[in-house]
């Protein structure tokens, strides 16, 4: 078990800066993922997503970053670190194998100028250099053609869809798989 530990300084590229979720987030957390958008492709649960979910996932969060498991980012406006635009987490993190998953998310006000393409790129980045993995994977719901979209622009190879693979709300769905080596990254 190793602990995981934030980026100091925090991950930038001047469009976006990965930081930790702060307790004074929740409101705009909760506003930016109350996006439909957002809902459909990203809140699995059956029940209505409340503020309360947000403090139990930092609680959760925080468990799964001192097992190794996961870390959690808030995705910030560089020019004002306060202003959230989104979340991202490097998850299922497997340190022996040298794996991990990439996952994002951006609210409505947030979309279509670079943002999640500047997010998964440093997330990268910084998985390769300083976590030294060898392969990570960016999954989403088959039909989430911006997802496709920022997986391609980064050099994501699309490997496959895996049919029936998560229950989601009072179902199941698909997910497509991208997996991205070292030297892969656009």
């Amino acid at each position: 078990m190793a602990v995981l530990e934030f980026p100091n300084p925090a991950l930038t590229d001047g469009t976006v800066t990965l930081r930790p979720w702060r307790a004074a987030d929740v409101p705009q957390r909760f506003a930016a993922f109350s996006d439909p958008l957002c809902l459909r492709y990203s809140w699995p649960h059956p029940e209505p997503f409340t503020a309360q979910h947000l403090r139990d996932r930092a609680a959760a969060d925080e468990q799964a970053r001192l097992s190794g498991d996961r870390l959690a980012f808030a995705v910030a406006d560089p020019h004002d670190l306060g202003t959230v635009l989104g979340g991202a987490a490097l998850y299922d993190v497997d340190l022996e194998q040298l794996r991990a998953r990439i996952g994002y998310w951006l609210g409505a006000d947030s979309r279509g100028r670079g943002a999640a393409t500047g997010t998964v790129r440093l997330l990268a980045t910084w998985s390769f250099h300083d976590l030294g993995l060898a392969r990570l994977e960016l999954t989403c719901e088959p039909t989430n053609s911006a997802s496709w979209r920022v997986a391609e622009r980064c050099g994501f190879a699309f490997e496959g869809v895996l049919r029936s693979h998560q229950r989601f709300r009072h179902g199941r769905r698909d997910t497509a798989v991208f997996g991205l080596l070292p030297g892969e990254l656009r």
